[in-house]
């Protein structure tokens, strides 16, 4: 299992322009072989765009069904657990409604 480290990014993650950057770099790893730990051990606030940017918007491009298998969380606060549950549930009403 591949472990990518939020925290490398700051505690405080926020922005969508955060997001994209961070996503671009996670992309690749999702796309391998191995598993992917989503570790935001050490991360104190993941806000509803970063979540949106960062991991909501790969469902653009696999499903979710997908996204479970190649990845897995670790380290996560109940409120950035809840922004990213939120930013992948709007992002699945978009596609519902479409």
């Amino acid at each position: 299992m591949i472990k990518f480290s939020f925290r490398d990014f700051g505690e405080h993650l926020g922005t969508r322009q955060l997001g994209e950057k961070v996503r671009e770099q996670l992309w690749p790893l999702i796309l391998g072989d191995e598993k992917v730990c989503l570790d935001f051990e050490g991360v104190d606030v993941v806000s509803n765009s970063f979540a949106d940017e960062c991991i909501a918007k790969i469902l653009m491009t696999i499903s979710l069904d997908e996204l479970k298998r190649r990845t897995t969380f670790c380290g996560l606060n109940d409120f950035a657990r809840k922004n990213i549950a939120l930013a992948l549930k709007r992002r699945m009403q978009v596609f519902a409604a479409a």
